[in-house]
């Protein structure tokens, strides 16, 4: 049996639940996404290409500040020292037979029930109009929520600038797609110590007239199904390939003769024809390419790495010039939010791309970034938020599953700003404060996005979508939320707003028809399962019902 050079590329959800004592992270890979393949061999020479050209590249290091190398232990202490933290209380477990387990009873969970009220400003007097909401009370919120949440984008953020490294005529099962490989270099001139290079793949459908809407998808960007070489061209590769192991090991050039007829490298399949239309269980991208939709996959590493001892490098070191972050700073999930919106520039560029209708979608941490990303940015149209628990949907003031304490520790602290370290502070210059102190919550981030389209999604736990997410969290803050929905002339759940008293719909029971959405799906830590509801929702309310041509 031949032995190929190919490996299978994919999209990868994870569901990292930092805890102490070192609990490893649960992590949950999308199956249905691993179907996508690469040949190696080619990504190989891509590779070292690269790395000889950096080499040539030289840099005067003197002329700017040496950049700091922390671990993140190291960053973390910085931090708190700057807060003034001397000790924070840590976080609970998610193992339920932990001495130190997380909170799953529901009649303690609610230890400050009274939410801000998110149709009040700073000043108590009541909003009662959209003009109040837009010129009063949002600007509030997002200053708040910059300050002591997920911290405020820099002044000098550097521009990026997009170009296409690659464009590739594929099909995804019967489907005609162009699918093009983008890099945004983000501007280093300022500090070039630092490199950025946003890493994109967007794939359009071909068959459908006029521009299409796009859902940018946080993961890991690959070619669908990359157009193969011809069986003349894959002999010339084979040929030169079988030469280059030879003079790199001459005993290779035994083993060929010995099997002569081998090929290391061999095609992958091509398109399939004859293959059934995509239906509710096929990979999401199909549906959305089988509705006339594009859609687009950004790398968050390349953007911030995801971890504390990579805050002085990615986009927040390169702003910082190297140097470790101040409290009100901006943390990895406004990174990856600013990432996807310099996506979004380049989407707007795109003449086969309809900018008006373009989403973000992640599940668990980039759960939490599209949220953040649909809340802050309001070119975005639509959201789909899968699974994001605390720091996302759930509300921060919360005391079920996971805590405010889990994310200002050590292993997830690097998401927010600095400042939300100062809710898990148990001994402080400033005293202690909780997640009930903060003057803001998740309800009003879910606010942020009124009118557009936000749809939020969840499993359950016994299919891996665990209890720690506080799933009954999220719907608690996204009905508190529809209050604004329905002040800007928009629909929300279609229930009242008491937020205390709603039941949380059984599972399978979509509340779809309005602008703010929820559904929890019958699967695990994944929002696949609700794309057959999401695509013709969103599809309905953004008034596209383009046709693909098949």
């Amino acid at each position: 049996m031949n032995t190929t050079v190919d490996f299978y590329s994919y999209k990868q959800n994870n569901f990292c639940l930092s805890q102490p004592a070192g609990e490893k992270c649960i992590q949950t890979i999308r199956s249905s996404l691993f179907r996508m393949k690469r040949i190696c061999f080619f990504s190989l020479i891509l590779v070292l290409t690269t790395a000889v050209y950096s080499q040539n590249v030289q840099i005067d290091s003197s002329k700017y500040p040496s950049s700091v190398t922390f671990t993140a232990e190291q960053d973390h202490e910085n931090m708190m020292n700057q807060l003034g933290i001397t000790s924070l209380r840590p976080g609970p477990s998610g193992n339920e037979s932990a001495p130190n387990h997380a909170n799953y009873d529901e009649s303690t969970a609610n230890p400050c029930p009274q939410l801000p009220d998110v149709l009040t400003t700073k000043g108590g007097v009541k909003v009662t109009s959209a003009e109040m909401w837009w010129e009063q009370r949002r600007p509030e919120l997002v200053n708040d929520f910059e300050r002591e949440i997920y911290g405020k984008l820099p002044e000098n953020v550097p521009h990026v600038n997009w170009t296409v490294k690659i464009t590739d005529r594929e099909f995804v099962g019967r489907i005609p797609v162009i699918a093009k490989q983008l890099v945004g270099h983000v501007d280093n001139s300022e500090y070039p110590l630092i490199n950025v290079d946003i890493n994109m793949i967007l794939v359009l459908p071909v068959n459908v007239k006029g521009p299409v809407p796009v859902l940018i998808m946080f993961g890991r960007p690959s070619f669908p199904s990359p157009t193969q070489p011809s069986h003349e061209d894959m002999e010339r590769i084979n040929t030169a390939f079988k030469e280059m192991l030879i003079k790199s090991n001459p005993e290779m050039e035994a083993v060929f003769n010995k099997y002569p007829a081998y090929s290391p490298v061999t095609r992958l399949s091509g398109p399939n024809f004859f293959a059934p239309p995509p239906d509710g269980n096929s990979p999401p991208t199909e549906q959305l390419l089988a509705a006339g939709w594009g859609y687009a996959t950004i790398d968050p590493s390349s953007i911030q790495a995801d971890n504390g001892a990579g805050l002085t490098r990615g986009v927040i070191g390169l702003a910082n010039k190297g140097q470790p972050r101040k409290p009100n700073d901006w943390g990895a999930l406004r990174a990856w939010a600013w990432g996807a919106a310099r996506g979004l520039d380049y989407l707007e560029t795109d003449t086969l791309v309809d900018a008006k209708k373009v989403g973000i979608e992640g599940v668990s941490r980039y759960g939490k970034a599209a949220l953040v990303t649909l809340a802050f940015e309001p070119r975005f149209a639509v959201g789909l938020i899968g699974s994001s628990g605390k720091g996302g949907a759930v509300l921060h003031r919360r005391v079920f599953g996971e805590a405010v304490e889990n994310l200002a520790g050590s292993g997830e602290y690097h998401w927010m700003a600095g400042n939300y370290m100062k809710y898990a502070a148990s001994e402080a210059s400033f005293g202690s404060k909780t997640g009930c102190d903060l003057s803001v919550d998740s309800h009003e981030l879910i606010a942020l996005c009124a009118p557009r389209l936000a749809f939020i999604s969840y499993g359950i736990p016994e299919k891996g979508d665990a209890k720690w997410l506080d799933q009954h969290g999220s719907y608690m803050a996204t009905v508190a939320a529809g209050s604004v929905y329905k002040l800007l002339g928009a629909k929300d759940l279609g229930v009242s707003n008491e937020y205390m008293k709603e039941k949380m719909p059984p599972v399978l029971t979509g509340l779809l028809d309005g602008e703010l959405a929820w559904r929890q799906h019958d699967g695990g830590h994944t929002d696949a399962p609700n794309f057959q509801y999401f695509i013709p929702w969103a599809s309905k309310l953004l008034k596209y019902n383009k046709k693909p041509l098949l």
